[in-house]
């Protein structure tokens, strides 16, 4: 009775669930998912209700993802949900111009012939990706789902972190993991900054379909502007991410779905016939931001809440699967040594891991972006001519078309194809 540790002791046992995440979209499910399968229990909080995230009608928004990545969702038991809706991406081709007067004569082609490993990666709508985590955390055990609620408050001791939502309901655990988006309330509750800036462009996003096959080819197409990227989906359709400065996709945003379309043939060009719009949509500014730090006391931030990027790399839901792959792998690892996965220095081994690499891949997308999107005349021909080097030289390309499929950096072993 006169044992000095026996609060602690109290509050240690004094939990609902080991993992509290807050933000539903996709990382929040896979981590969920992939914590789950080692025997943790999850408690996941999302503010939207489960029926507007599993809605079926098809709304032009896709992801493109890269090979190791669909290692992860194969993993966590969701490829086998959504494969039969997806679309291998089988070659890109980079090329840089204007709009109306073609592509430049130098650019980049990658195959996927070219490494032993597979496809560089697939296309899959959004709402198949919904759909399918909703249905495999709705039967997996050790997950709890608080659905239409959002998270106000947080706080710490040296034994657990606790939640409090909009309801006044409160959720006790042994970490905290914000994957709540670029404005994470998570982050900013817990007095974390971010670094970044804004470019001055925002993408308009939308799905077409079109007369002639794609041949599960996927298109880059860099501008003064902004890039285009033209991305296949299933049957004769594409995603396409459209980066315009803000100003100006602002007022073709206004324009009706003709006008839309008028706008964007010439930037399209002719190349698969005519073009329709399928589905909705969609525009968002670009920026880059990055928390100053992953983690805090019993805290781990995922997927945009950690690091936004310019999406003109395809990168920005890749990034976060590796993020859910180390964080998952690290607090396992540490669950089966008999750690407190809560431990500064359990988080400390996710931060080293994800934190340079993130940081990097911030920072590279940020220099394409400056590099690609002007018509200054010397950094025109300066990239074309490098366009055409990488082209031309096997060992660049081979390595190029890795790095696109993400088979580069220290993998977690669930994006290796393995279970931790």
């Amino acid at each position: 009775m006169d044992n000095p540790v026996r609060k602690v002791i109290l509050r240690i046992m004094d939990m609902d669930t080991d993992i509290i995440i807050v933000g539903g979209g996709l990382n929040g499910p896979a981590l969920a998912l992939a914590l789950a399968r080692t025997g943790q229990t999850v408690t996941i909080i999302d503010a939207l209700p489960a029926e507007t995230r599993t809605d079926a009608e098809f709304d032009g928004r896709s992801y493109a993802l890269a090979l190791t990545s669909q290692r992860l969702l194969q993993g966590i038991d969701i490829w086998n949900r959504v494969a039969a809706d997806a679309q291998p991406m089988l070659e890109i081709k980079v090329t840089d111009g204007h709009a109306g007067h073609g592509p430049s004569p130098f650019f980049m082609h990658f195959d996927h012939a070219e490494i032993e490993e597979g496809p560089m990666g697939y296309m899959v709508e959004d709402r198949h990706l919904r759909a399918a985590f909703q249905a495999a955390m709705d039967t997996t055990p050790g997950i709890t789902q608080v659905n239409g609620r959002r998270a106000v408050a947080q706080d710490v001791d040296v034994s657990r972190v606790s939640v409090t939502l909009d309801d006044g309901r409160q959720v006790c655990g042994r970490v905290l993991v914000g994957s709540d988006g670029r404005n994470s309330g998570t982050a900013a509750r817990a007095g974390i900054r971010r670094t970044g800036w804004e470019y001055g462009q925002t993408a308009l996003v939308c799905a077409i379909a079109h007369e002639k096959p794609h041949n599960g080819i996927a298109h880059q197409f860099f501008m003064p502007p902004g890039p285009l990227a033209i991305l296949p989906l299933t049957g004769n359709r594409c995603s396409i991410v459209w980066s315009e400065s803000t100003d100006q996709a602002r007022r073709i945003n206004t324009l009706d779905d003709e006008g839309y379309l008028a706008a964007l043939r010439p930037r399209f060009g002719g190349f698969l016939g005519e073009i329709s719009l399928a589905g909705g949509r969609f525009t968002y500014p670009l920026n880059l931001t990055l928390a100053n730090r992953f983690i805090d006391a019993r805290l781990a931030l995922i997927g945009d809440a950690a690091h936004g990027v310019h999406p003109i790399a395809g990168q920005g839901l890749n990034a976060g699967l590796r993020d859910v792959g180390a964080l998952a792998e690290t607090l396992t690892l540490a669950a089966r040594r008999g750690e407190d996965i809560g431990a500064s220095t359990v988080l400390e081994r996710y931060q080293r891991w994800r934190r340079f690499d993130a940081t990097t891949l911030a920072l590279a997308t940020d220099a394409f972006n400056r590099l690609f999107s002007n018509d200054n005349a010397l950094l025109r021909v300066g990239r074309d001519l490098g366009m055409g080097l990488v082209n031309a030289v096997p060992g660049l390309r081979r390595g190029l078309i890795r790095e696109a499929a993400g088979l580069t950096g220290e993998l977690p072993r669930l994006m290796q194809g393995k279970p931790i």
